[in-house]
């Protein structure tokens, strides 16, 4: 591929391949739970090919899950279970490729994940600074393996990492193919600070200096883009800040004009610590006690290692009685939708600083307001959709405050509802996505890079 074109015959080729852009994806599988990353990245995917490129969705660790069209490739790479062999094993490592190769079938690893296949960082640890040692680690074969895969099978003209964790790839693929490689920075921190130490402070050296293998990296807020480049100690000039996007073909949802008489606040997110959950429960049980008639109702992934914190929550919100419930994880997005149109308004509110808040778009998309911390991404995106309010974080009085606010006032309620229904719309469904993401990539091709 030219790198810089200097002639006509060269523009002329440019942009041909340009029309036919090859975009690969290397998103990051979920141990079997719905991961917002990966639901990411599949949106993104069908965003672009809708767009007319041609695009790759390589998953790694496991075979992603989501609930809509899956467009990943059946091929997976750094497959789980042969990552951790080669990580806990010498003789493993020693074996030909062609012997190993079975344990990262797709049907292999969905059994393993059906035992537990940990993607806590608090026990990976030593398995990821292995993974960041790259071509010159225990997981030299699966490298090399992607790389060749890049270079003579996918041969694609953009290549982007879902996350910082795979920068060990990077100057392999480098070497055999050279064409901008990006990296994708959405929730890195988080996983990055549940590490313990030496492993975490060692893990982010090991991606700063793998940082410069990357020709880019993309964020998807302002605030993301700062935190960022002092977490990692990143050039904030080689950042790219891309909206995110949901699939609105069936988020079809409107504003409740009328408040019936059971006003029912949801949660719709993974149920875990980080997530906020006890938060929300801590809060409404202010708000029930001066709002009986009102109802929380929950929903989102419970995977195994978070049962016990669940059990904590449950058991906190005993005395409620029926006035809390959970409806489990909704299998399809249509079941989503309907669970998120049976809401008057939404809140997750988050320990961590959140980079992405997916769920927020989908509430909003339905024509749910949403109730959110002051921290992270939510000041931008409700800035940007004028869809909810913003309180005071860590503060269970300030968000039962807000909460009843909407209560009582459905005037206002319905105004943020319409609002942000019609901004996500217009801002936030795939095509203004794969549209600045079609001419980020352009733009770096034509400039070589």
């Amino acid at each position: 591929m030219p790198k810089r074109c200097c002639d006509g015959s060269s523009r002329r080729s440019l942009r041909v391949r340009l029309t036919h852009m090859h975009i690969a994806i290397v998103t990051a599988g979920g141990a079997g739970m719905f991961c917002g990353s990966c639901m990411h990245d599949n949106t993104w995917a069908r965003s672009l090919i809708d767009a007319g490129a041609d695009v790759s969705l390589v998953p790694t660790y496991t075979p992603i899950r989501v609930d809509e069209q899956d467009v990943s490739t059946s091929d997976i790479y750094f497959g789980g279970v042969g990552v951790y062999l080669a990580h806990r094993s010498r003789l493993f490592r020693s074996l030909p490729r062609v012997l190993t190769r079975w344990v990262d079938r797709p049907w292999a690893l969905r059994l393993a994940t059906r035992f537990g296949v940990s993607t806590d960082a608090r026990q990976l640890g030593a398995m990821t600074l292995d993974m960041l040692r790259g071509e010159d680690g225990p997981h030299r074969t699966h490298v090399l393996e992607l790389a060749e895969a890049f270079s003579s099978a996918l041969k694609p003209d953009v290549i982007c990492f879902s996350n910082s964790l795979l920068a060990g790839t990077a100057r392999a693929i480098k070497q055999q193919i050279d064409i901008p490689l990006l990296c994708v920075l959405q929730g890195d921190d988080v996983f990055l600070e549940d590490l313990a130490e030496p492993y975490r402070s060692q893990a982010i050296e090991a991606i700063h200096d793998r940082a410069a293998d990357f020709d880019g990296f993309i964020v998807h807020s302002d605030y993301y883009r700062d935190h960022m480049v002092r977490y990692l100690g990143l050039d904030a000039r080689k950042f790219h800040i891309l909206p995110l996007g949901i699939d609105l073909a069936e988020h079809d949802g409107q504003p409740e004009t009328t408040t019936g008489e059971t006003f029912t606040i949801g949660y719709f997110a993974r149920i875990c610590p980080e997530k906020g959950l006890d938060r929300l429960v801590d809060a409404f049980r202010i708000l029930h006690a001066r709002r009986p008639e009102v109802r929380l109702k929950a929903g989102g992934y419970l995977g195994h290692r978070d049962r016990k914190y669940f059990d904590t929550v449950r058991a906190a919100a005993a005395d409620l009685g029926d006035a809390f419930s959970y409806i489990g994880s909704p299998p399809d997005t249509t079941s989503k939708i309907e669970f998120l149109k049976s809401l008057d308004v939404l809140s997750v509110p988050t320990l961590y600083h959140e980079p992405k808040g997916l769920y927020v778009l989908e509430a909003l998309a339905n024509g749910v307001p949403v109730v959110q911390p002051d921290h992270g991404a939510f000041p931008e995106m409700i800035a940007a959709t004028g869809g909810g309010v913003l309180v005071e974080p860590g503060q269970p009085e300030a968000l039962a405050d807000a909460l009843e606010a909407l209560v009582d006032d459905s005037s206002r309620r319905i105004e943020l509802a319409t609002t942000g229904r019609n901004k996500v719309h217009e801002l936030f469904g795939p095509e203004p996505m794969a549209r600045r993401s079609l001419d980020l990539f352009t733009r770096m091709i034509e400039e070589g890079r």
